[in-house]
């Protein structure tokens, strides 16, 4: 049978070289074609990552460049430019993306190398709080259409950058050996320095470095609107900027200049995580248990008392009792998200919380039907590791990495292809594995890895 088999293909090939004799192309016979070389499609390693933007790209916070529309198309309402779909950002492409950080019509993104640009930003620039950019002497830009780097003097060309955060209007950034490194708006004290009344932020060069608090070195930062939280590496809490509303969580309700370290319940606790942006706080110690301060106008920080303004740190073992371990929280402008050890959501406040239409406020922590991230009984090991939230809208992360938002859906921040506000988490259509998402106003950025 072999020999038949055999001369069946020689036959075959004898044809096909007779035919294209004239072409001179000589068709390979079976030992030929095993030499061949073998053409495969390149994988991605690892540490390969891709960053996705979606929302208001008018200002220039995308990093992308979109056309205006017309007025009456859905797809350009009101004439602005939007992005109602994730879209893979060139920057991603170019460098070797390691965090991103959405400020307030603004996104700064930190990058992989040893040269001396290691932060870019773009967007509004109107409190260089994406450092000094002028084409020309004397004339600042206050709106940057596409990231550009920022200027910071490290001490050596082999610094990391191993966090980055992102308030209103000041940008602080986290280094490995030379601790923190704030620009933009101080005017409340928010970049960690003495507040000066007279001046001036536009066009400004300045750059503040604060090297250690407490004799420690800063593990962590987190900027809430117009203050900024640092966590040291025993898991102490220093705070700065406005503190009206008792975000900073002081004792008092003034701003602050100099960090300071936060009192009350969590002075005795070793935090591993906070989370804040606007004026309420959470904080997460090493044992899963839970602790705010801020703003409680909707019951944020519940309290004995009518308390609305909170200047201290609370523990809130027992207003999350029976929930379990938390492992992950996340405060936006009037509500509350924690997730627990087995990947489920609670959340409390006011606004488009996920439980439906008719639930826009809860004052205890309320469960999110997990069927709603992807659990069931064909998908029973779904669930949710990481949440974060803008001002009015949230997000969660599953160990699947797939994301989910609702909220409301301000300029296409949810990222859901249309406009509507969603009462229930929708999940975004990413063509990548999330890894960690940035929430702000009106845009939202997803640093991610792809799946081959």
């Amino acid at each position: 049978m072999n020999s038949i088999k055999l001369l069946a293909q020689r036959s075959t090939f004898l044809v096909l070289n007779r035919r294209y004799a004239t072409t001179k192309k000589k068709i390979p016979v079976p030992d030929e074609e095993e030499q061949l070389p073998i053409f495969q499609y390149p994988v991605s390693k690892s540490s390969d990552r891709r960053v996705y933007v979606w929302g208001m790209a008018e200002t220039g916070a995308l990093g992308i460049h979109l056309p205006r529309g017309s007025k009456g198309k859905k797809a350009y309402k009101n004439n602005f430019k939007l992005a109602w779909h994730p879209m893979r950002s060139t920057f991603g492409e170019r460098f070797d993306v390691t965090h991103v950080a959405c400020g307030y019509g603004f996104t700064v993104a930190s990058i992989k190398t040893s040269e001396q640009h290691k932060v870019f930003g773009t967007g509004i620039n109107t409190d260089s709080q994406i450092g000094y950019h002028a084409p020309r002497v004397g004339h600042p830009l206050e709106l940057l259409l596409s990231p550009a780097p920022i200027y910071i003097p490290y001490k050596s060309l082999e610094t990391k950058i191993i966090g980055i955060d992102a308030g209103r209007a000041h940008t602080v950034i986290l280094t490995d050996t030379e601790g923190v490194y704030t620009l933009g708006n101080n005017a409340y004290g928010q970049c960690g320095r003495k507040i000066n009344p007279n001046e001036e932020y536009r066009g400004s060069m300045l750059s503040h470095n604060i090297r250690t608090l407490g004799k420690e070195k800063i593990a962590s930062v987190c900027c809430g609107q117009d203050h900024t939280l640092f966590l040291t590496e025993s898991g102490k809490v220093y705070a700065c900027g406005w503190g009206a509303d008792g975000q900073t969580g002081l004792g008092n309700y003034d701003n602050q200049g100099p960090p300071a370290a936060v009192r009350g319940d969590v002075t005795s606790e070793k935090i591993v995580k906070v989370a804040s942006t606007a004026d309420c706080v959470l904080a997460l110690n090493d044992q899963g248990e839970l602790f705010g301060w801020g703003n409680s106008e909707y019951g944020q920080i519940p309290m004995s008392t009518k308390q609305q303004q909170v200047n201290m740190s609370y523990a809130l073992v027992n207003f999350t009792k029976g929930l379990g371990k938390i492992v992950d929280v996340a405060a936006g402008g009037s509500f509350c998200l924690i997730v627990n050890e087995h990947g489920d959501v609670f959340v409390w406040g006011f606004g488009l919380l996920g439980l439906g239409p008719n639930v826009q406020h809860t004052a205890r922590p309320k469960q999110i039907p997990p069927t709603l991230f992807g659990r069931n009984e064909f998908n029973p090991e779904s669930t949710v590791k990481k949440v974060a939230s803008g001002i009015s809208h949230l997000a969660a992360i599953t160990n699947n990495g797939d994301l989910y938002t609702w909220g409301r859906n301000r300029h296409g921040c949810l990222g859901l292809g249309e406009d509507s506000d969603q009462h229930f988490p929708l999940r975004v259509s990413i063509g990548a594995h999330v890894l960690n998402v940035s929430c702000s106003v009106d845009h939202t950025i997803a640093l991610c890895k792809p799946f081959t």
